[in-house]
């Protein structure tokens, strides 16, 4: 059968290798390539293709993205990427994901914060979720290896944050005008601002240079000056690490005993299943596909999925939800001259009541930006141009992270009515709202209302309890613990059943806080890097 990738790259298996990565987001990337460095042979297994990482394709793919139709950039949809979601709440898993050599890092917003000490010790403080089995002065020193790896820019300027070590690799971003125009209203209120650490650079850095500002961060980065996890599988490869794209992981095959993963097997898109065997395994699939993975992967030894003696596998899925408004002022506001978020506030977020933590935005995009206003006004000349005037130009908008408790019932599982291009059950997302985060949300909103009265505008949108939809970060179903019949991992990530596999990514999160997740993601990523070198 002829290889309808339309290449010819070789996708047969390496021999038995010290490491299996399946998957190459900002976790996978992190940690192959710290396994790479360190001297030990490792594989990369992808299930999508490698995107040409070029300035020129980047351009192109921003101008997919900006055209009428709003086609989506990075080639998802379809079988491949079929699932279901019979929960509560429709979950629309493929708005927000990339299958590709960086995953979903290809069209993040690049905003990475650490989490809070109150995130790590719910329970205890709270009497709410579950404590990590990690503090957050044990996880530290891995915050700051991860924002020196990824390049973040920031200040110290926030009173709210954890404390840290020493001062951000690279200076922070400045407010955008809107912040400034935010920023008195906000003094009034008694409301505190701060700046937002981003995972882009303002200045070179790392082989990148400089944000030149595009405004187009989320779904591509024309520049490549926003981080993405090409940096670390490219620093994979040059140190020996070797890439299979376009090779989806169909199951990982154990011993007799039960007791190691002995294959990872992968497809072909010839449809050729082909085993790559290693000394030690890492999942990093991200929140649905990894514990998907783990039960495609059931076997009698493992009856309800791989790593499952807990029943946790799946179980305990979150997400931050989002709370917003917006409308328009009377007064030039310059949106989508920046666009990624440069101050937003901390001040809702500890021991507050409902309990669910809140991290309040400023949008420096709000309102259609003036070429997508171009491109769909169906004019020209003087009416184009009168079109754009009032479209654009006087749109402000805040936006707010409302933190999700972990629920039982939460959770993803396989759907054995609906399968994809190869054959196997699509991953179904059950989903739901309970009222502690409608309760955040409708205070998120509150705060929101109270700046934008303040600031004079006319109000024209708000997303809140009924019409909230989640920010895409995917987390709790493989979590993490100590008690081997309450969690699926340990504190270093390794699984409590198989002693050679780990799992990376935010499915280990016990708790999800309302903070954007990378940060910590690459930080655990690390942390387990470390234990798996010592290991081999």
């Amino acid at each position: 059968m002829a290889d309808p990738s339309g290449d010819d790259r070789d996708r047969t298996p390496s021999p038995r290798t010290d490491v299996c990565v399946v998957g190459s987001g900002p976790a996978g990337a992190l940690v192959a390539c710290r396994l790479a460095e360190a001297g030990h042979d490792v594989v990369i297994l992808e299930a999508g293709p490698r995107f040409d990482g070029d300035a020129g394709d980047r351009r192109g793919r921003m101008e997919t993205h900006l055209r009428p139709d709003m086609a989506n950039p990075w080639e998802m949809g379809g079988p491949r990427d079929a699932y279901t979601s019979s929960g509560r709440r429709h979950y629309p898993l493929n708005a927000a994901r990339v299958k590709g050599v960086g995953g979903s890092s290809l069209h993040w917003h690049g905003m990475v914060m650490r989490l809070h000490e109150r995130d790590f010790e719910l329970r205890t403080r709270h009497g709410v979720g579950v404590d990590w089995p990690l503090s957050y002065e044990e996880l530290r020193p891995d915050y700051l290896d991860a924002e020196r790896e990824l390049g973040v820019a920031g200040a110290l300027d926030n009173p709210y944050a954890p404390p840290r070590e020493e001062p951000f690799p690279l200076p922070a971003f400045p407010p955008s005008y809107s912040d400034s125009l935010f920023a008195p209203a906000c003094e009034r209120l008694g409301i505190d601002m701060h700046s937002v650490p981003n995972a882009r650079n303002s200045e070179p850095y790392d082989g990148r240079g400089a944000c030149v500002g595009f405004g187009t961060c989320k779904p591509v980065c024309p520049s490549g000056a926003k981080y993405t996890a090409e940096t670390h599988v490219s620093r994979a490869v040059e140190a020996g690490a070797r890439v299979i794209d376009r090779a989806p992981v169909q199951r990982l095959v154990h011993d007799r005993a039960g007791d190691r993963i002995e294959a990872a097997v992968y497809a072909t898109p010839d449809g050729t299943e082909h085993e790559q065997t290693a000394r030690r395994f890492v999942v990093a699939a991200g929140g649905v596909e990894t514990p998907r993975l783990l039960l495609l992967s059931r076997s009698p030894a493992y009856p309800d999925g791989l790593a499952n003696s807990s029943g946790a596998v799946g179980r305990y899925f979150m997400d931050h939800l989002f709370a917003g408004m917006g409308g328009r002022l009377d007064a030039d506001t310059r949106q989508h001259h920046v666009g990624f978020n440069t101050s937003e506030s901390h001040q809702f977020y500890d021991d507050t009541e409902p309990i669910n933590g809140v991290k309040l935005e400023f949008l420096n995009y709000a309102g259609p930006t003036p070429v997508g206003v171009a491109l769909s006004a169906g004019t020209w000349g003087d009416d184009l141009q009168a079109a754009v005037a009032d479209a654009y130009g006087t749109h402000v908008g805040m936006g707010a992270l409302v933190e999700q408790f972990p629920r039982r019932e939460n959770r993803v599982t396989l759907d054995p009515a609906r399968t994809d291009d190869h054959g196997n059950p699509v991953p179904d997302v059950q989903w739901s709202l309970d009222e502690s985060t409608r309760a955040a949300l409708r205070r998120a909103n509150r705060v929101q209302r109270s700046v934008l009265d303040e600031l004079g505008a006319t109000i024209e949108w708000r997303v809140g309890p009924e019409n909230t939809g989640p920010a895409f970060h995917q987390m709790g179903t493989t979590r993490m613990g100590t008690d081997p019949d309450e969690s699926v991992v340990d504190s270093g990530l390794r699984t409590h059943d198989l002693a050679n596999l780990w799992l990376v990514g935010s499915s280990v999160f016990p708790t999800g806080g309302a903070m954007n997740p990378t940060l910590t993601i690459a930080a655990l990523a690390l942390r387990a890097a470390d234990r798996i070198d010592a290991d081999l």
